[in-house]
């Protein structure tokens, strides 16, 4: 019997292919770039499974040029990239990683927060420039302990940033649609307010929700008004929860004291809309920003695990119908 047709469109260990190539064929991505959508196409058009991660954009016209298609595992959690009711529609089984990329992108979250409130890159740009000459009463930033840092967003990886920023002993509030129950509250240090009033008390804000129709550019001209002056701004969720034009703008007038960002909204492929770029303005504001390339769960054995996780979806599947 034929070995079913696996693509992986993004570079993954060599665990992973190895797990896949004892029962099937694998067509992997070997280099570290992302292929054009056209030749994944081209690769998945007579392929039985895919492998997709944060680049892809999979919606009913890439199904119907695909008709063997029967599983698509992608490999992270956030998958408003992906038409899952087309999937449906067609018998293709769709699946993410769920847990997996929860403690990195907390990590990480922590980590630009730092960064931006105590003014890290700035100071390692002034030390490379050769003009320390010395303790200055200079770049004073703002400090955790004692802070309000609000929440947006309390999912997994909303409790898993409050769990490391407790130890910091700042006051921590939060917003979601579905709050948490009183006594996970309590162990997390957490009290629920509306947006309104946590945008209006923090003194740091991190935004970690997932990209839906009601969360899109959740903090945007008017709710930016709304923010503490001098408050900072950390977006780990999706970058489309945040109007980057307005931030820009707010960074500009000094309304906000700094933005940080792993996120970015032309990454957001299921917007019809969508920048192709990073705003340049804010881009611009390089002495009040801070910027990774979308590292949340850039963490080497994170990412083994998360793709390991996906092949063995891939493989239930082609199990499950093996057995029928």
């Amino acid at each position: 019997m034929n070995k079913p047709k696996i693509v992986i469109t993004h570079w993954v260990h060599d665990e992973v292919i190895q797990l896949l190539e004892q029962s099937c064929l694998v067509i992997a991505n070997t280099t570290r770039e992302t292929l054009s959508r056209e030749e994944v196409l081209r690769r998945t058009s007579d392929a039985h499974a895919l492998m997709a991660f944060m680049p892809d954009r999979i919606d009913d016209n890439f199904l119907s040029k695909c008709p063997h298609l029967k599983v698509v595992a992608a490999a992270l959690k956030g998958y408003d990239n992906f038409d899952v009711d087309a999937c449906t529609k067609r018998g293709v089984h769709f699946s993410i990683v769920q847990s997996l990329l929860t403690e990195p992108t907390a990590e990480l979250a922590v980590g630009l927060l730092l960064g931006i409130c105590r003014n890290i890159s700035a100071g390692d740009r002034m030390v490379r420039s050769g003009q320390f000459k010395g303790w200055r009463p200079i770049l004073y930033g703002k400090g955790l302990y004692g802070s309000t840092v609000g929440i947006v967003g309390m999912g997994a990886v909303g409790q898993a940033i409050a769990e490391r920023l407790k130890p910091f002993r700042c006051h921590m509030v939060y917003m979601d649609p579905n709050g948490l129950d009183l006594v996970k509250e309590a162990e997390l240090g957490l009290v629920r307010q509306r947006l309104e009033m946590l945008l209006g008390m923090s003194d740091i804000i991190i935004t970690a929700a997932p990209l839906t129709p009601d969360s899109q550019h959740l903090i945007n001209c008017r709710t930016v008004q709304m923010f503490k002056p001098g408050a900072y701004l950390i977006n780990i969720g999706r970058g489309s929860v945040v109007d980057e034009a307005a931030v820009a703008e707010s960074l500009s007038t000094g309304h906000i004291a700094g933005y940080a960002a792993d996120v970015f909204e032309f990454e957001d492929w299921g917007r019809h809309d969508r920048p192709s770029v990073v705003n340049p303005e804010l881009l611009a504001n390089h002495e009040k920003t801070l910027f990774t390339p979308h590292l949340g769960s850039a963490v080497d054995s994170s990412r083994r695990d998360i793709a390991l996780e996906a092949a063995q979806a891939i493989l239930s599947v082609f199990q499950s119908n093996n057995s029928k």
